[in-house]
């Protein structure tokens, strides 16, 4: 039996497949801080037998949260001398440019923490200056007195060369084994000397934080007679081991989203969709991406708490390319100081949850909105639901204020969280140079069905795709996801006069790399596979393009197609392409995938059962433009493979609901997935 589990910001989910092929899913609340429980009670809920599960997949917010809520330990930075305020200095980039009274963000190492030694190497890797060893050594007492808990070792030009990196990392080893350390090298060897240095100093940072949740739940599972192969998504859309992920834990900063996506990704490829729209509504945020001719985007220029207003912090490790919003099912509506109606970004979370769930909320909700017009039903709580409270709140708090009914305003709460959601969709699609007509929009999430439709028809996408088990489709994703690591090496040369032996070296040097890291981790050469791309620039540009490129060994002909291929790349990306203006790379990026044994997915059976059987209730339903509406409401688990519902309906399943409006229709595939046809043109 292979078992994925994914911590949300409200629930825990779940989705297990046996020998037969056959899914099963689960969900529990989330708990904080002792997000290991709630794993555990997830299992224990899904009554399952824990002594067959072999395969465990494991995606956590723990990382995110440790970084956004200051939750990591006191950190040390040791550098190069003269660059101790690197952290400091940042970037001259200012989001808010015309605000006099704008600040950086603060660095999460303080001055006096920052320890500079003397040690030089220039831009070729060439050493300039010794390590001084003595320096170090009295770093290390000053770090001990201080009660520093990690280290991040940042030295200039280290990814060319990181010698001294190693040397110093060697030291602090045997003078301080009990100290948590991380050099630069090991999370990045990109260049970007600030962002090189945030990254080691984050990774520092929540270092103690990953290891001891990875082991606590480690020790859990073992507990529970689990004794299966422990593996942890990462950030990329690929897995690692759970001594992996406490070496790197960085890593793991969007565990848990890009599993969804690249779970749309292999769908797709299932189904024979290869351009995909993958689209996520939990409890506390939506995420959203864009696959394009089956290709997950992943890039290296991520940011936390990067917004309009803030330049936030870079991260430079790989991380698939994500739109993530704060509207959920929990974002609380609430009125600005203006007077303007806003959802979000504020959550009830898990706890107290909307007014529907009776733990103490009182703000309402997005969920609570969607309960009023009768897009949810109460009987579908695990609590019981006082809908008299649920209007009183959303009558108090929203209708009073623009003197609306109930009903209008819990709409007006919808109508506000999907024009939210539809921006963070024209940021990944309209936004990139992407037509959203050539897409179709994979929904999952307790919440994507239920908005999908309506959000689909105004973006001009003409098919919704509701897979099977969407409330834990992320965990879904992780079954289907290979081990998974990214090398990026900063290699700056002209493509037409590089010197292609050294080149072919290059790559080869990533691809001897990659196979020792799998071979420790009991993957075979033979389940090796490998992807390379090149980020390329014009000379003279800042910005790159990053080009698929062949592999294996290059010739000038593979040159000329990677030149010409990256003109109409940066054709799609800027509008435009500078003919005889030489093209130059700046990192070889090698990916590398070790194949696992993945589920097959199970078709549905023939049956005789007829639509009236799946027929659960007609009920009133609110709708933009048209009020209340008698719908029918259907169970998922009953629908038959190709089997055509006409909108308006509802149909219903465990922890979530699919919203069909008036002029749409939807039918049922082969394997069980909703397949909507929105009506648009």
């Amino acid at each position: 039996m292979r078992v994925a589990t994914d911590i949300g910001g409200t629930f825990t989910d779940l989705v297990y497949v046996n020998e037969d092929g056959e899914i099963g899913v689960a969900k529990s609340h989330t708990t904080p801080p002792n997000f290991e429980k709630g794993v555990i009670d997830v299992i224990e809920k899904s009554q399952i037998d824990q002594t067959a599960i072999q395969t465990f997949i494991h995606g956590t917010t723990v990382i995110i949260n440790a970084l956004t809520e200051r939750k990591g330990v006191k950190t040390g930075l040791i550098t190069t001398k003269g660059f101790r305020d690197v952290l400091e200095i940042a970037r001259g980039n200012r989001p808010d440019l015309f605000n006099v009274r704008y600040k950086k963000p603060e660095p999460f190492v303080e001055r006096y923490l920052r320890q500079e030694i003397d040690e030089r190497l220039n831009y070729k890797g060439e050493v300039v200056s010794r390590l001084n060893k003595e320096q170090l050594k009295d770093i290390i007492l000053y770090f001990q007195k201080e009660n520093v808990e990690a280290i991040a070792v940042s030295y200039l030009h280290s990814y060319v060369n990181p010698v001294h990196e190693i040397e110093t990392v060697k030291m602090i080893q045997e003078l301080w084994p009990e100290v948590a350390v991380t050099a630069s090298h090991d999370v990045t060897q990109e260049w970007r000397e600030y962002e090189r240095t945030n990254t080691a100093v984050l990774n520092s940072y929540v270092k103690p934080i990953a290891a001891s949740y990875v082991n606590r739940l480690h020790t859990k599972l073992l507990e529970n007679e689990t004794h299966s192969q422990n593996y942890i998504m990462q950030s990329n859309g690929g897995t690692t081991t759970f001594s992996r992920a406490k070496q790197t834990p960085i890593n793991m900063v969007e565990s848990g989203p890009v599993a969804g996506i690249y779970g749309a990704a292999v769908l797709g490829e299932i189904i024979g969709e290869d351009n995909i729209i993958a689209f996520d509504i939990g409890g506390t945020t939506a995420k959203c991406s864009l696959i394009n001719k089956g290709e997950v985007k992943v890039s290296t220029e991520y940011f936390i708490e990067k917004d309009e207003r803030n330049a936030g912090y870079p991260i430079k490790v790989p991380v698939v390319d994500i739109v993530e919003i704060g509207n959920g099912g929990g974002s609380i509506a609430w009125i600005d100081d203006a007077g303007s109606l806003k959802v979000g970004p504020q959550s009830a979370g898990a706890l107290p949850g909307p007014v529907a769930y009776g733990q103490g909320g009182t703000e309402p909700t997005t969920t609570d909105a969607n309960l009023v017009t009768g897009r949810l039903s109460p009987d579908n709580f695990d609590y019981a639901v006082d809908l008299d409270k649920v209007k009183t709140a959303i009558k108090e708090k929203v209708a009073d204020y623009f003197d609306l009914s109930v009903e209008e305003a819990a709409l007006g709460i919808i109508r506000i969280a999907n024009s939210n959601m539809l921006n963070a969709l024209k940021l990944i699609s309209i936004r990139k140079g992407h037509n959203p007509r050539d897409f179709s929009l994979v929904a999952f999430g307790g919440g994507g069905s239920m908005h999908a439709p309506a959000l689909a028809k105004e973006l001009g996408v003409k098919k919704v795709i509701v897979p099977v088990a969407s409330p834990v489709f992320s965990a879904w994703g992780m079954l289907m996801t290979d081990l998974r690591h990214d090398y990026i090496q900063t290699y700056i040369k002209r493509l037409l006069q590089v010197d292609l032996k050294e080149l072919n070296k290059e790559w080869n040097s990533l691809e001897a790399k990659s196979l020792t890291q799998f071979k420790e981790e009991d993957i075979d050469e033979s389940r090796v596979i490998f992807s390379r791309y090149a980020d390329i620039r014009y000379l003279g540009q800042e910005h790159t393009v990053k080009v698929p490129v062949p592999s294996g060994q290059w010739t000038e002909e593979t040159i000329l197609e990677v030149v010409n291929h990256f003109a109409d790349l940066h054709e799609q990306h800027y509008t435009f392409k500078l003919e005889g203006t030489p093209a130059e790379i700046v990192n070889l990026h090698l990916t590398a995938f070790g194949r696992v044994m993945k589920p097959q997915l199970k078709k549905l059976s023939a049956s005789s059962g007829s639509l009236e059987q799946a027929l659960k209730e007609t009920r009133q339903v609110y709708f933009e433009e048209v009020g209340w509406l008698e719908t029918n409401i259907y169970h998922r688990q009953l629908l038959n493979k190709e089997v055509q519902i006409s909108g308006p309906a509802i149909v219903e399943e465990t922890s979530a609901s699919t919203v069909l409006y008036p002029g749409q229709s939807l039918t049922v595939d082969e394997y069980g997935n909703l397949i909507i046809d929105t009506g648009g043109e």
